[in-house]
């Protein structure tokens, strides 16, 4: 893309893909030749949630929580078609072609390439991804098609509002289908640790800092400060979650890229739909793009934090939710490149 389209985008956001990778190789390095760092680590837990994680997650996700405004909620009902795509193709669609997806490659196509066990392991790490539409990258996708930066707000809220109800019944439902046992106290634990509290705590903040500085400062000045802070917190989260992982990586390097086929095919499909159902619908691009972005990209902080809580860090269920990271950020640019350059379809319409 050209520099003027990635306008917007930082440097650490841009080039995602290249860091995961790097991380992938630092983890499974440490993992191999420095084995006592995990063996450490591991030993910081708390009702089988490693705190060194969850500290990181929180610091990934707590930032972005501040960038929403919950107060644009009261603008919902001027032009619903828009959030009506959304909210039908983040919660109605989604989680359910992820896991029809998942359970065909995985159960079916690659049946002789992988085990049933892993089998089970990856498509569970494909329903936590395809059940957490994206909440923070999407401004970045909006901004990138000329997205109309008040109504993604909205749907933002709206999404993130979404996520506290259906997110734990979804993933519980799915994950019974698969095989899987879950606790329910544990995945709503999961929620609470890594949606309910950094939520609030983005809301207080963000109230807080407006109602004493300005929302100029909080804007301009205060959050540019932490724009780093969540992609650090990611990298180091995926180092160690790499450094445990190290084994099945090496014993399976081909695994990345079974995986990811899916979860590719997945976001592509996803984004057709929300995109092609703005179309129909005679939406403008400005509403239509970010509709298509925030269904196709994922909320992987949150994918990645409930893999490590529900199955732990060495799952290769939390492996997969980090492929979905490495694949990612070259998909949605190549979907933001595909939206700017079929604007005009959309300005037939309107």
């Amino acid at each position: 893309m050209s520099k003027q389209k990635l306008e917007g985008i930082s440097f650490f956001e841009r080039y995602l893909t290249l860091w995961v990778a790097l991380c992938m190789v630092i983890g499974v390095l440490i993992g191999e030749y420095l084995p006592f760092i995990p063996e450490f680590l591991s030993n910081f837990e708390f009702a089988n949630v490693s705190i060194p994680i969850a500290i990181l997650i929180w610091l990934m996700i707590y930032p972005m929580m501040m960038k929403v405004d919950f107060n644009s909620i009261k603008n919902v009902g001027k032009n619903p078609k828009g959030l009506f795509v959304t909210w039908v193709v983040n919660w109605l669609i989604k989680p359910f072609t992820m896991f029809g997806i998942g359970y065909l490659f995985f159960n079916i196509i690659f049946k002789n390439l992988i085990s049933p066990d892993l089998a089970s392991d990856y498509l569970a790490g494909a329903v936590l991804l395809g059940a957490a539409p994206c909440t923070a990258m999407v401004f970045v996708w909006s901004h990138l098609t000329k997205g109309n930066p008040a109504y993604t707000v909205v749907q933002v809220a709206t999404n993130d509002l979404i996520i506290l109800v259906a997110f734990t019944p979804i993933v519980a439902f799915l994950l019974g289908v698969s095989g899987f046992t879950i606790p329910l106290a544990t995945l709503i634990l999961s929620v609470v640790l890594f949606v309910v509290i950094p939520l609030t705590g983005g809301i207080l903040t963000r109230n807080i800092m407006i109602k004493n500085k300005g929302e100029d400062y909080f804007k301009n000045t205060f959050l540019p400060k932490l724009n780093n802070v969540t992609i650090s917190g990611l990298l180091i989260t995926l180092i160690l979650i790499f450094s445990f992982q190290g084994h099945v990586i090496l014993e399976n390097p081909i695994h990345i890229i079974l995986i990811a086929i899916p979860l590719i095919i997945q976001t592509m499909l996803i984004f057709g739909i929300g995109y092609g159902a703005s179309y129909f619908l005679k939406l403008p691009h400005d509403i239509a793009a970010p509709a298509g972005m925030i269904g196709a990209s994922n909320f992987f902080e949150l994918a990645v934090a409930v893999a490590i809580s529900l199955f732990g860090a060495e799952s290769p269920v939390a492996l997969a939710t980090i492929v979905g990271v490495l694949v990612e950020v070259p998909v949605m640019l190549m979907l933001v490149r595909f939206a700017n350059s079929t604007k005009g379809w959309f300005c037939k319409k309107v």
